[in-house]
């Protein structure tokens, strides 16, 4: 019997668009490990933040005890730390530390996994560029705001629309724009504007996409 090659899937977008949401419905309807990458490089910032003298040393041992249950702190969600990760992420020497984590986490995910699915700036362009599927999932500024406001204000954070909006704004412009691995879209990717879309109207939109080249591909 032939055996079924790993299904990888790449997922970059800005901050707020869906993207995390898209990768976890994903995650459980192949059965594939999700990884949140820029919740890595918040953990770092939180880290950087809470350690003044800070060494490449200290981020690498971090990193190497890395447990992906770490990744679901709800603090990484602060402004504070998302933009102490955006000043951590312009590092080479750190993202190519990030980088080995990343990349055995998607192509080497634990065998009850049917794959992998990794979404955040870099991950199309850098991480996985042979990824079975690729999608660029995006959504207006003034949407995205709107919808990270919400998320704050569940979590009862005292901040207003227009700070997230700013915030927004500044980070965009960091992920785009900083020297090494900027927030792109490769020419192979599959463009989603979730701005219109509901959760379920842009997974169905996803779903048939990958079971179409997945029944191609015997997978499915």
């Amino acid at each position: 019997m032939k055996k079924k090659k790993l299904i990888t899937v790449a997922i970059d977008s800005p901050a707020a668009a869906g993207a995390g949401t898209q990768a976890k419905l994903i995650a459980k309807k192949y059965k594939l490990l999700y990884l949140d990458t820029g919740k890595i490089y918040r953990l770092l910032g939180k880290f950087k933040l809470e350690n003044s003298q800070i060494t490449y040393s200290l981020l690498k041992k971090k990193i190497n005890k890395i447990k992906l249950k770490d990744l679901n702190n709800k603090e990484l969600l602060s402004d504070k730390i998302a933009t102490s990760a955006s000043l951590i992420a312009k590092n080479l020497r750190i993202r190519k530390m990030v980088k080995k984590f990343q990349k055995n986490c998607a192509y080497k995910p634990p065998k009850k996994f049917s794959g992998s699915v990794l979404d955040g700036r870099d991950i199309t362009s850098v991480i996985m560029k042979k990824a079975s599927f690729k999608f660029y999932i995006t959504a207006s500024l003034n949407v995205r705001a709107k919808r990270r406001f919400l998320e704050f204000k569940k979590l009862k954070k005292n901040i207003s629309f227009e700070e997230v909006l700013k915030s927004l704004k500044n980070r965009d412009y960091l992920d785009k724009n900083r020297k090494y691995s900027p927030l792109k879209k490769t020419k192979d990717s599959i463009l989603i504007n979730t701005s219109k879309l509901s959760k379920k109207a842009c997974f169905i939109k996803i779903r048939d996409i990958m079971d179409k080249k997945l029944k191609i591909n015997g997978n499915i």
